[in-house]
């Protein structure tokens, strides 16, 4: 007996219940740009100023410093590495550009949005009263950076652990990863907690109904996206104007991953090691220990170091030679470059020994700049960070609070590394931002003094960086080198 034709057609009309509902989800997200897509063979193709090619090789040759003294340390195929899902043009160096203003597309989300910045960054919640410095977007010279999609590197992130290992700066960009990413997760399904001096975001874990749809549907969008903002480009127009959101479609299910910070403000032993009682004058590190932090570390698949406001001390570093719990008595001082140069080396032969390159990615963050004298930019004297509203112009601006012997440092230890280790170039496009800075907006621990209060430079912070802001775009870039390096 043969079956019903209407049980016979089901499974055929299932699938194309499933092949109409997803035209009809890339119909709804990217609609409004098929125009430009199908305008694009007609158009005269325009792209952006050339720049000569030694200038925009600068900063990719092994030999040669860029101004802050540091090469970027490629020691395979960069298509090959892993996470690796496309690269970047040959020639265009991303940490090289410009600031430029853009209403449309930044801030990516809203400080009241993320319940997880902590109030040392909420300057608007302290009230800021300025927002112009959360609508400054990066401009590499002579090519663009890959649109950042929450979705798609939450899917990357499937089963991983993604690891920042350092300072307050580098605690800063990890909230800024957890802003970004959180927005595309059920609220059911994320959770923040602290372990002493490990603080943890998780992306819960469900089973995907499908998830090698999931997968695929997480690249198409992607590359989707990233071929929309090409023709933008293409047509003169701006390739991050849309203000829409990538939605969370249904069969997105919750994933298995966890982005996570690790306070080490010297990664090795420190008497500054509490996460929250750390503010000694008197800082001592231990030679060559890095067991204490690193049991921490393993089974990351990504992670992000970065030290160097620590060590900057103005004098020379005390170095013990024992341990924490003995009597301490030996104790050398050490110049501060080979101090930090101690400390890099066991990193990195940490890094070699634990960290397999074929699976894992190892990142390094450039120093962070400090804007304590406004001088330096041809301000009044006297005056610092406080106040500031807008980006310094001058390219070739360097501080003196960012020091290039510390950058030429990082690039001999890491010249020598047996395994790629990236490095995060912050520090030039960081120089610019006298405005980014949290100044007076932001959670007071001690009462301030009257005369505080009559001198708010006196106590602006002109270290830290008001979120959403800087920190958001130093994810933007570390995105770009996990996915298309």
């Amino acid at each position: 007996m043969k079956p019903p034709s209407s049980l016979r057609r089901a499974p055929r009309c299932r699938s194309c219940l499933i092949t109409l509902s997803f035209l009809v989800f890339v119909g709804f997200l990217y609609g409004e740009d098929f125009a430009c897509v199908l305008r694009q063979p007609f158009q005269r193709l325009r792209t952006q100023p050339d720049v000569p090619a030694a200038a925009a090789l600068e900063h990719l040759h092994p030999e040669k410093l860029t101004r802050g003294g540091v090469f970027a340390v490629e020691k395979e195929d960069d298509a090959a590495r892993p996470f690796a899902v496309g690269s970047t043009p040959r020639g265009c160096d991303v940490f090289a550009g410009r600031w430029v203003y853009d209403e449309e597309s930044r801030p990516q989300y809203d400080e009241g949005e993320c319940p997880y910045i902590q109030p040392q960054l909420t300057c608007q919640e302290h009230g800021r009263p300025d927002r112009g410095f959360q609508h400054w977007r990066w401009q590499p010279h002579g090519c663009s950076l890959p649109s950042f999609n929450a979705t798609f590197m939450l899917e990357m992130l499937r089963g991983k652990r993604m690891l920042f290992v350092g300072d307050s700066l580098n605690r800063g960009q990890f909230v800024s990863m957890v802003c970004l990413l959180h927005r595309v997760i059920p609220e059911h399904a994320k959770s923040m907690e602290t372990f002493d001096s490990l603080t943890v975001f998780t992306a819960k874990v469900r089973t995907s109904r499908c998830p090698e749809m999931t997968r695929k549907l997480a690249l198409f969008s992607t590359a989707l996206h990233r071929y929309i903002s090409s023709c933008r480009t293409a047509l003169g127009g701006n390739p991050f104007s849309s203000s829409r959101t990538v939605r969370r479609p249904p069969w997105f299910q919750e994933y298995n991953a966890t982005v996570e910070f690790y306070w080490a403000p010297f990664l090795v032993e420190s008497n500054s090691d509490d996460a929250i009682v750390h503010r000694i004058t008197d800082r001592i590190v231990r030679a060559g220990s890095i067991k204490k932090h690193a049991r921490h570390w393993k089974g990351a698949d990504i992670i992000v170091f970065n030290t160097y406001l620590w060590w900057m001390t103005g004098v020379p570093m005390k170095i013990l030679r024992g341990s924490f719990s003995g009597d301490m008595k030996d104790i050398t001082r050490m110049e501060t470059e080979d101090a930090f140069k101690m400390a890099l080396r066991s990193m990195v032969r940490w890094v070699e020994k634990s960290m397999d390159p074929a699976k894992t990615r190892v990142f390094f963050a450039t120093m962070s700049p400090s804007h304590e004298q406004s001088t330096e930019w041809g301000g009044e004297p006297g005056g610092n960070c406080y106040n500031q509203t807008s980006p310094i112009e001058d390219p070739s601006y360097w501080g003196i609070g960012s020091s290039k012997g510390i950058m030429r440092v990082i690039g001999d230890v890491f010249r020598r590394s047996k395994v790629p280790i990236s490095v995060l170039n912050i520090t030039q496009l960081s120089e610019y931002r006298k405005d980014a800075h949290t100044q007076i907006y932001k959670k007071q621990w001690n009462p301030l003094t009257p005369e505080q209060l009559a001198n708010p430079r006196s106590y602006a912070d002109c270290v830290h960086w008001c979120l959403p802001g800087l920190q958001d775009t130093w994810n933007e870039l570390l995105y770009a080198q996990l996915f298309f390096p």
